[in-house]
């Protein structure tokens, strides 16, 4: 069995994150990159399956910008047998559409049995990219995953739902996603980190899959306006003079909050 897993590169949720007023991307010189918690996840969900079935192979699949070779080195560490980037300057400021697109053509070129990814990044917080590679690839999908079964026929797990939890179960191709509900990702060590320079990377560019980022060849978010967030103001106090209760209902009936 082949299973993709997708892995992301995203600024650190414990450093200094802003955006370019002027093009709306995210300054990645601003911080640390680090890859994406959740996707690590991922990678575990995977491992994890191939530490019990032999024959299993493992291949972290990224698109980021050519700078992002440690980040995806770190899947290599982790376990992941081999990788793919793909890194193209015609990529900068891809949106979910483009995306879906490039990642789809490069998991029909590695024609896996199964794509596993987290359910939404912490950059974006989109959290449609599971569901539009499904549609892209025409395979069956089984998203926000809290627990994960996978065989040689097909996947099952369930997923998290306000009355308690849904059984799902997809036969293969399948695409996936899981949630922070599944276990952290193993930690590389010294043996895993030297391994990772040996291992098969793959770098792949918009020619080598087919695709064209050119606006015109099919429909593309336009951005129309980016600015910073506003300073976060400070809160209503109410000053009980006998009639708190009036102006607290007041209060949350003009704020919708009632």
């Amino acid at each position: 069995m082949k299973i993709f897993v997708l892995v992301k590169e995203v600024p650190d949720t414990y450093g200094d994150r802003s955006l370019n007023l002027e093009t709306g991307l995210a300054e990645r010189g601003a911080g640390d990159v680090v890859l994406d918690e959740i996707t690590e996840r991922a990678l575990e969900v995977a491992l994890s399956h191939a530490d019990k079935n032999e024959g299993t192979e493992v291949v972290a699949l990224a698109m980021a910008p050519e700078g992002s070779t440690a980040s995806v080195r770190r899947a290599l560490a982790i376990g992941a047998h081999s990788a793919v980037h793909v890194a193209d300057e015609e990529l900068v400021g891809a949106d979910l559409g483009l995306t879906a697109e490039v990642l789809a053509a490069a998991i029909r070129r590695g024609e896996p049995d199964l794509v596993i990814t987290g359910n939404l990044s912490t950059d974006g917080s989109g959290g449609v990219i599971p569901a539009m590679l499904a549609e892209h690839l025409g395979w069956t999908q089984a998203t926000a995953l809290t627990s994960v079964e996978i065989t040689s026929e097909g996947v099952s797990g369930t997923r998290g739902a306000d009355a308690g939890a849904q059984s799902i179960s997809a036969a293969l191709p399948a695409v996936i996603s899981i949630t922070e509900a599944l276990p952290d990702a193993r930690f590389p060590n010294f043996k895993g980190i030297m391994a990772a320079k040996k291992k098969p990377l793959e770098v792949l560019s918009l020619a080598d899959l087919g695709v064209s980022a050119d606006p015109s060849a099919a429909p593309r978010t336009i951005m129309t306006a980016v600015s910073e967030k506003p300073p976060r103001a400070a809160g209503v106090k109410i000053v009980d003079e006998g009639d708190a209760a009036e102006k607290l209902v007041e209060y949350l009936a003009q704020n919708r909050l009632v």
